[in-house]
């Protein structure tokens, strides 16, 4: 099953690298890129302390169009930037523009990862691990390529919650109905978005409690502290994406290793 929804994961993610592109694009232009500076060098530097930015070696594990990665390029920290849809890494090297020759662009399986043990200071995940079939085995291998004393951000939300919990499916349908007449786009509406609809249903997270999960995870592959942030979401977010995204909240999960 496994191998099935990771087939039917990079056949959509393939295809949906354009829009997604478009979405990080936008954020780009808009208020999240100054929130999300603030937010992750905010997380960094204060975790460290000191050492100068340069010296700090990043992965952005499923990074998309790169917005994340590009964030943190301009902070001045060392970004590898991975993702296991090519079109993505694609995308992300496009929008890097005058940034992409700094940005190590990689495509893996945030499950299985080349990299040798301790290979980072950070790793930082925004979005995925909702959509892998084995997170555990996810953060697993997270835990191995981050040096001792490093640090893990984890950004996510109880995404396609809808699917399996009533209350859950009249808060989304409440949001749709208040995107609507606020006059936003909807994040949620989109070509061939019925596909992960049906992939969504199959996913080990869809309907799990989380970050509570993500933390007792976290806890049993023996990490030295764990911070569960319940909503970060409203930290970050544009007014259009408070909107689109209230009745799901981005959750933040901190790690050190």
């Amino acid at each position: 099953m496994n191998k099935t929804i990771r087939e039917q994961n990079h056949a959509y993610w393939m295809k949906r690298a354009p829009g997604y592109s478009d979405v990080n694009r936008e954020e780009l232009s808009g208020i999240q890129h100054s929130t999300w500076p603030k937010l992750l060098a905010g997380e960094i530097d204060r975790h460290f302390g000191g050492p100068a930015r340069e010296t700090i070696r990043i992965l952005d594990i499923g990074a998309g169009p790169g917005f994340i990665s590009i964030i943190l390029t301009e902070l001045g920290y060392r970004v590898t930037a991975a993702d296991f849809a090519e079109n993505m890494i694609a995308q992300a090297r496009e929008n890097a523009g005058d940034l992409a020759d700094r940005i190590t662009f990689v495509q893996a399986d945030a499950m299985h990862l080349s990299f040798t043990d301790a290979s980072f200071d950070v790793v930082v995940s925004r979005n995925l691990t909702w959509n892998l079939p084995d997170p555990e085995q996810a953060y697993r291998e997270w835990l191995r390529v981050l040096k001792p004393g490093g640090l893990m951000l984890v950004f996510d939300a109880n995404w396609y919650a809808f699917l399996v919990d009533e209350a859950q499916r009249a808060a989304y349908e409440n949001d749709r109905k208040q995107v609507a007449a606020q006059g936003y786009d909807d994040y949620n509406i989109g070509e061939n978005f019925d596909v992960m609809d049906d992939i969504a249903r199959h996913l080990p997270l869809t309907g799990v409690d989380r970050p509570a999960w993500d933390g007792a995870v976290l806890d049993r592959l023996g990490a030295t502290r764990v911070d569960l942030v319940e909503d970060i979401g409203s930290t970050v977010y544009s007014d259009k994406e408070k909107v689109n995204y209230a009745s799901t909240p981005m959750f933040l999960v901190r790690v050190v290793k």
